[in-house]
């Protein structure tokens, strides 16, 4: 019975583990030779402009990103980088304080 016990236990972990597994392909439609890049270098003249939805949608065009992270005060968050995100910092008063890819 204890022998039973350790194969089904064997064959559940392998099965989890098997959901975890990772795979790389070299052909040209992997995320990393798909994504755009972002770059923030052309819009820090609007730091200090009112953070708006209106104004986000023309520096996620301006600055070649697809995805947009809104960084509010005093809020955590992940520090993962992603090339093709646009991150906007802003005060309490909806003011932007930094704008940086990532």
């Amino acid at each position: 019975m204890l022998k039973l016990a350790g194969i089904c236990s064997g064959a559940a972990s392998a099965m989890l583990l098997g959901g975890c597994a990772t795979t790389y392909t070299t052909d040209d439609t992997t995320p990393a030779a798909t994504a755009e890049r972002c770059d923030a270098s052309s819009v820090q003249s609007n730091v200090g402009a009112k953070a708006t939805a209106k104004l986000a949608a023309r520096l996620i065009e301006q600055t070649g990103s697809r995805t947009l992270r809104w960084l509010p005060p005093r809020t955590a968050m992940t520090m993962d980088y992603q090339q093709d995100r646009l991150n906007i910092g802003y005060d309490d008063n909806y003011v932007i304080e930094r704008i940086m890819c990532g």
